[in-house]
Protein backbone atom coordinates (compact mmCIF):
# COMPACT_ATOMS: atom_id res chain seq x y z
CA UNK A 1 0.00 0.00 0.00
CA UNK A 2 1.83 3.45 -0.88
CA UNK A 3 1.71 5.85 1.30
CA UNK A 4 -1.14 8.46 0.04
CA UNK A 5 -3.35 5.80 0.48
CA UNK A 6 -2.25 4.32 4.34
CA UNK A 7 -2.26 8.09 4.88
CA UNK A 8 -6.10 8.55 3.58
CA UNK A 9 -7.26 5.25 5.55
CA UNK A 10 -5.89 6.11 8.24
CA UNK A 11 -7.62 9.30 8.43
CA UNK A 12 -11.08 7.71 8.00
CA UNK A 13 -10.86 5.28 10.25
CA UNK A 14 -9.80 7.48 12.85
CA UNK A 15 -13.07 9.59 11.92
CA UNK A 16 -14.82 6.31 12.20
CA UNK A 17 -13.53 5.08 15.53
CA UNK A 18 -14.19 8.73 16.87
CA UNK A 19 -18.36 8.28 15.80
CA UNK A 20 -18.32 4.74 17.62
CA UNK A 21 -16.56 5.94 20.77
CA UNK A 22 -19.12 8.44 20.75
CA UNK A 23 -22.55 6.47 20.67
CA UNK A 24 -20.78 3.32 23.55
CA UNK A 25 -22.07 3.69 26.39
CA UNK A 26 -25.33 5.38 26.05
CA UNK A 27 -28.93 4.09 26.18
CA UNK A 28 -31.55 3.45 24.00
CA UNK A 29 -33.25 6.67 25.37
CA UNK A 30 -30.13 9.03 24.77
CA UNK A 31 -29.11 7.39 21.38
CA UNK A 32 -32.90 8.33 20.26
CA UNK A 33 -33.62 11.60 22.34
CA UNK A 34 -32.83 14.69 19.76
CA UNK A 35 -30.73 17.33 21.85
CA UNK A 36 -30.40 19.85 19.30
CA UNK A 37 -32.57 22.07 17.56
CA UNK A 38 -32.50 20.42 14.38
CA UNK A 39 -34.14 16.80 16.40
CA UNK A 40 -31.66 14.47 14.58
CA UNK A 41 -30.56 12.03 17.28
CA UNK A 42 -27.40 10.02 17.36
CA UNK A 43 -28.91 7.07 15.98
CA UNK A 44 -30.33 8.89 12.98
CA UNK A 45 -26.46 10.60 12.30
CA UNK A 46 -25.27 7.02 12.53
CA UNK A 47 -27.90 5.34 9.96
CA UNK A 48 -27.55 8.64 8.09
CA UNK A 49 -23.08 7.27 7.90
CA UNK A 50 -24.29 3.99 7.01
CA UNK A 51 -26.09 5.32 3.81
CA UNK A 52 -25.09 8.34 2.80
CA UNK A 53 -21.34 8.06 3.40
CA UNK A 54 -20.29 4.44 3.67
CA UNK A 55 -23.00 2.70 1.06
CA UNK A 56 -23.41 5.82 -1.30
CA UNK A 57 -20.14 6.58 -1.69
CA UNK A 58 -18.21 3.83 -2.00
CA UNK A 59 -21.04 0.97 -3.37
CA UNK A 60 -23.09 3.09 -5.65
CA UNK A 61 -20.51 6.05 -7.13
CA UNK A 62 -16.94 3.74 -6.52
CA UNK A 63 -18.45 0.07 -6.73
CA UNK A 64 -21.35 1.14 -9.22
CA UNK A 65 -23.57 -1.19 -7.37
CA UNK A 66 -27.43 -0.92 -7.85
CA UNK A 67 -29.18 2.40 -6.07
CA UNK A 68 -32.44 0.59 -5.00
CA UNK A 69 -32.02 0.41 -1.15
CA UNK A 70 -32.73 4.04 -0.38
CA UNK A 71 -35.51 5.34 1.57
CA UNK A 72 -38.51 6.79 0.01
CA UNK A 73 -38.51 9.59 2.71
CA UNK A 74 -36.39 12.41 2.07
CA UNK A 75 -35.16 12.45 5.11
CA UNK A 76 -34.97 8.63 5.39
CA UNK A 77 -31.36 8.48 5.66
CA UNK A 78 -31.81 10.11 9.33
CA UNK A 79 -35.02 7.56 10.58
CA UNK A 80 -34.84 5.30 12.89
CA UNK A 81 -37.70 3.05 13.38
CA UNK A 82 -38.37 2.97 17.18
CA UNK A 83 -39.10 -0.95 16.44
CA UNK A 84 -35.76 -0.98 15.29
CA UNK A 85 -32.57 -1.74 17.75
CA UNK A 86 -30.08 0.66 18.69
CA UNK A 87 -27.47 -2.47 18.36
CA UNK A 88 -28.37 -3.39 14.71
CA UNK A 89 -28.57 0.52 13.57
CA UNK A 90 -24.80 0.57 14.68
CA UNK A 91 -24.40 -2.99 13.54
CA UNK A 92 -25.10 -1.79 9.98
CA UNK A 93 -22.55 1.05 10.32
CA UNK A 94 -19.76 -1.63 11.46
CA UNK A 95 -20.62 -4.18 8.26
CA UNK A 96 -21.13 -1.13 6.15
CA UNK A 97 -17.69 0.33 7.52
CA UNK A 98 -15.99 -3.53 6.48
CA UNK A 99 -17.57 -3.41 2.83
CA UNK A 100 -16.17 0.21 2.25
CA UNK A 101 -12.68 -0.89 2.99
CA UNK A 102 -13.27 -4.16 0.78
CA UNK A 103 -14.16 -1.59 -2.08
CA UNK A 104 -11.73 1.25 -1.17
CA UNK A 105 -8.98 -1.27 -1.26
CA UNK A 106 -9.79 -3.10 -4.61
CA UNK A 107 -9.88 0.45 -6.59
CA UNK A 108 -7.12 2.52 -7.64
CA UNK A 109 -6.93 5.93 -5.91
CA UNK A 110 -7.14 7.20 -9.61
CA UNK A 111 -10.41 5.45 -10.25
CA UNK A 112 -12.76 7.30 -11.82
CA UNK A 113 -16.32 7.07 -10.52
CA UNK A 114 -18.39 4.29 -11.58
CA UNK A 115 -21.76 6.55 -10.90
CA UNK A 116 -22.06 10.20 -11.20
CA UNK A 117 -24.92 12.64 -10.79
CA UNK A 118 -25.39 15.39 -13.73
CA UNK A 119 -25.67 18.30 -11.08
CA UNK A 120 -21.94 17.43 -9.62
CA UNK A 121 -18.59 19.14 -10.86
CA UNK A 122 -16.80 16.78 -12.79
CA UNK A 123 -13.39 18.01 -10.78
CA UNK A 124 -15.34 17.42 -6.96
CA UNK A 125 -15.64 13.59 -7.26
CA UNK A 126 -13.22 13.00 -9.91
CA UNK A 127 -11.56 9.55 -8.95
CA UNK A 128 -11.60 7.32 -5.23
CA UNK A 129 -9.02 9.89 -3.91
CA UNK A 130 -11.51 12.56 -3.88
CA UNK A 131 -14.45 10.67 -2.46
CA UNK A 132 -11.94 9.65 -0.52
CA UNK A 133 -11.04 13.13 0.93
CA UNK A 134 -15.10 13.77 1.03
CA UNK A 135 -15.58 10.93 3.15
CA UNK A 136 -13.56 11.90 5.79
CA UNK A 137 -14.26 15.56 6.27
CA UNK A 138 -17.98 14.28 6.29
CA UNK A 139 -17.49 11.61 8.75
CA UNK A 140 -15.22 13.75 10.53
CA UNK A 141 -17.36 16.81 10.96
CA UNK A 142 -20.57 13.70 12.22
CA UNK A 143 -17.63 12.95 14.72
CA UNK A 144 -17.51 16.61 16.11
CA UNK A 145 -21.33 17.10 16.00
CA UNK A 146 -21.64 13.93 18.07
CA UNK A 147 -18.67 15.47 20.80
CA UNK A 148 -21.55 18.29 21.12
CA UNK A 149 -24.62 16.10 21.73
CA UNK A 150 -22.58 13.48 24.16
CA UNK A 151 -21.62 16.56 26.26
CA UNK A 152 -24.98 17.37 26.65
CA UNK A 153 -26.34 14.22 27.12
CA UNK A 154 -24.30 12.55 30.04
CA UNK A 155 -21.58 15.65 30.39
CA UNK A 156 -18.94 12.92 28.59
CA UNK A 157 -16.13 15.24 26.58
CA UNK A 158 -13.93 13.98 24.03
CA UNK A 159 -11.39 16.61 24.53
CA UNK A 160 -11.21 17.99 27.89
CA UNK A 161 -9.64 21.90 27.60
Amino acid sequence: MDRERENLAAALASARRHVLRQVEGLDDDALRRPVLPSGWTILGLVRHLTLSDERFWFEVVVAGEPFDWWPKDDAGDWLVSPDESAQDVITAYRNAITASDGIIAAHSLDAPPAYREDQWDPDDFADLRAILRHVIIETATHAGQLDAVRELLDGRQYIVL
